[in-house]
């Protein structure tokens, strides 16, 4: 798979792996069925504990990007539709260059959710 983590970075790393989960799903480079690693393997892959790819996969589960299907596995999620997908692309776009940047997380998220709060009504 072509994630990686790096350890001196300010960015947890369920953060790093769920950030570039999200991205290759994103832009389709991991097309909707695609079976994903366990948690084990990929923790043992990137040389993490299982609870940090746990989490990751938590996040992205709750985001819509993947599904568990018990003891089947966990597949990148059908039925996104077209603009969640341009939506996902802008937010991974968003997140490298605040990566870039410099722009911890949570002030990342914090300029988000201000914009979207600025947005209103929906």
């Amino acid at each position: 798979m072509l994630i990686s983590v790096d350890v001196g970075s300010s960015v947890p790393p369920y953060e790093q792996v769920r950030a570039q989960l999200a991205e290759l799903i994103g832009d389709g480079r991991l097309p909707v069925g695609t079976r994903l690693p366990t948690v084990r393997q990929l923790a043992e892959d990137l040389k993490l504990a299982a609870n940090t790819v746990a989490r990751a996969y938590r996040e992205l589960e709750a985001g819509g990007l993947i599904e568990t299907r018990g003891r089947n596995g966990t597949f990148v999620a059908p039925g996104r539709d077209d603009a969640m997908d341009r939506l996902q692309q802008v937010a991974a776009d968003y997140a490298a260059e605040a990566r870039r940047l410099g722009v911890p997380p949570a002030e990342a998220l914090a300029l988000v959710r201000a914009a979207l709060d600025a947005s209103r009504p929906w």
